[in-house]
């Protein structure tokens, strides 16, 4: 029982070590690859809790491997795009303008109740209310009211992020990838060399590699 007890107390400790490592403050902000991570720590826990013939270094190990695991994979996430969207995801529009984006929401398999449910939550009786909202990749709905008197704010996107064209962001704009190859040719920039462009009012920012 008492080894029981004190294996509690440590991996409690220990745990709480790891995420510190890790990074993670809160669940809410847990990716895919976090949220496996998570599981299979608790798993390995509760193992070595149950089973007290077990020495603890066998469970502390593989925690161990784990999070240097799942830093390494945050490494690379952030140096990679391709990586990135394949295993953390991206941001997906559910409200546009007041309306919902119906195709969206239905993709993401978001329950409207879910909806109304997040908007009622920040104080939104309406979608009328609703200039954009964006289901995040870890779960949370970012949502963005209109400004008095509904005036548009024009919503900033990227359309090249690390050398790579957003077509979607593109399409939602109306322009093409023509229109963006010509900007590009006017600033003398390839699209290899740009790091970061955003379209926002009509207007292109653009951040080089070199910057």
């Amino acid at each position: 029982m008492y080894d029981t007890m004190i294996r509690t107390l440590f991996f409690y400790f220990f745990i709480a070590f790891a995420y510190r490592i890790m990074g993670k403050r809160e669940v809410g902000q847990l990716g895919i690859i976090d949220l496996i991570v998570s599981i299979l720590i608790a798993e390995l826990v509760a193992i070595s809790i149950e089973n007290t013939d077990i020495s603890i270094f066998y469970t502390v190990l593989p925690i161990m491997v784990l999070v240097l695991l799942e830093i390494g994979l945050g490494y690379v996430s952030v140096k990679s795009r391709v990586f990135n969207k394949i295993f953390g995801g991206k941001p997906t529009m559910i409200i546009s303008e007041g309306k919902i984006v119906y195709k969206n929401l239905v993709s993401q398999r978001y329950a409207i109740d879910d909806l109304l449910l997040e908007l009622r939550k920040k104080g939104i009786a309406s979608i009328e209310e609703v200039e954009y909202a964006f289901l995040e990749p870890n779960g949370s709905l970012s949502i963005f009211k209109y400004k008095p008197f509904k005036l548009n704010s024009p919503l900033p996107l990227p359309i090249i992020v690390e050398g790579i064209v957003q077509k979607d962001n593109l399409k939602y704009i109306g322009k093409s990838e023509v229109w963006l190859s010509k900007i590009l040719k006017r600033n003398n920039l390839d699209l290899n060399d740009v790091f970061y462009a955003l379209y926002k009012k009509t207007h292109v920012y653009i951040i080089k590699k070199s910057d």
